[in-house]
């Protein structure tokens, strides 16, 4: 019995040392396993595209904003106070309208001018009536001839003429107009030109200089055709040698989304301007007539000037495409899997897609190289 107690006691000392030995070496197996799949890594995922027909255009793009052609700056004829305004920002207005009224304030030295001609023309007029008078009756005596008289008649009527000229000076001095021509008055400014106002810098009560050869004089209305737009934007001196009068031009407005507008370009400044560092030449695109879209004066715009295009070319992303040296190629899949290289002749680019003149056909699958040029 003891006997048999040990036998039992050594099998299962025996079978639980080998179970030990057993779990180590299983133990150590998985984990070299382990560590070889993770030495493996993950499998490299390679990325693929095809040619497409793509509409493949070229631009220079200048950046700006969309003005009137005709904006007119109103300006008075004469220094005063603005008495009253009659139109708004946004109003329509028709050559000829009234814009404001201005009471005039009367230059002083101008003023003294006018009196000072019309004391003179008075006093010429009563020496010329006395003459005449005086005429008349030698005349009736028989000591004076009928052309005398006629003659110093003349020249009382040339006496009232200036008379009356010095009186309506003086009354333009003092008051910017006749009395008799209320509709040519200069103390009321109208419009020149036809159009919308754009705005009015001056308020009721604001003083005002005339327009004169020594001063431009102050605004008091901004009038423009809105009917007639126009972009005027600056284009960087590298492009502006790649482009002329009468390109195509598409303009993106920043206030009308979703949609662009057709345009041709119609002039480039002979001068460039320093801004922020940098040659700018100014251009301007005349805008193609638009329906149902407002645009107003000074929205910012972009205009795409279109320097080359194809429509419907073959193209590849640029990312595709790969160079040795000055040779162009890509890596085409071929029928076991496995990716050739194809060198390839290249046309228009716009930055992102390029066009394939030859070596590629549609059908054709093109390896997207990875970021080691695998």
């Amino acid at each position: 019995m003891s006997s048999l107690l040990r036998r039992l006691g050594r099998a299962l000392r025996t079978g639980l040392l080998t179970l030990l030995v057993l779990g180590v070496l299983g133990g150590f197996g998985y984990t070299l396993y382990f560590l070889y799949q993770q030495s493996k890594g993950t499998p490299v995922e390679v990325k693929t595209e095809k040619p497409r027909l793509a509409d493949i255009i070229k631009k220079s793009v200048a950046t700006g904003s969309m003005v009137p052609r005709k904006e007119v700056f109103i300006k008075p004829r004469v220094s005063g106070i603005v008495k009253k305004l009659h139109v708004a920002p946004g109003a329509v207005v028709q050559e000829g309208d009234l814009i404001a009224e201005v009471t005039i304030i009367p230059d002083i030295a101008a003023l003294t001018r006018a009196e000072g001609q019309v004391r003179a023309a008075g006093i010429s007029l009563k020496y010329a009536e006395l003459e005449l008078t005086r005429s008349k009756r030698l005349a009736e005596e028989g000591l004076a001839s009928q052309s005398e008289v006629a003659a110093r008649k003349l020249d009382h009527e040339i006496r009232q003429a200036e008379l009356m000229a010095a009186s309506e000076s003086l009354q333009v001095a003092k008051e910017g107009a006749l009395a008799k021509s209320d509709k040519s008055s200069n103390t009321m400014i109208r419009a020149t030109v036809a159009g919308t106002i754009l705005d009015t810098p001056v308020l009721e009560g604001s003083s005002v200089i005339e327009s004169n050869n020594f001063n431009e004089g102050t605004t008091v209305a901004v009038v423009a055709d809105m009917t007639d737009m126009i972009f005027v934007g600056k284009v960087d001196e590298a492009d502006v040698g790649k482009i002329a009068v009468g390109m195509a031009v598409s303009i993106q407005i920043g206030a009308v989304e979703g949609r662009k507008f057709e345009g041709k370009l119609e002039s480039i400044a002979a001068k460039g301007k320093l801004v922020d560092g940098a040659i700018q030449f100014e251009v301007k695109a005349a805008l193609a007539p638009v329906n149902n879209v407002v645009i107003r004066a000074g929205y910012s715009a972009n205009a795409g000037i279109v320097l080359d295009q194809r429509i419907g070319a073959l193209a590849l992303d640029e990312k595709l495409v790969q160079f040795d040296g000055k040779q162009a190629f890509v890596e085409v899949a071929v029928a076991t899997g496995a990716f050739e290289r194809r060198d390839v002749k290249l046309g228009l680019s716009d930055g992102l897609v390029i066009e394939v003149l030859e070596g590629l056909s549609p059908d054709d699958t093109v390896k997207v190289p990875s970021a080691k040029g695998n």
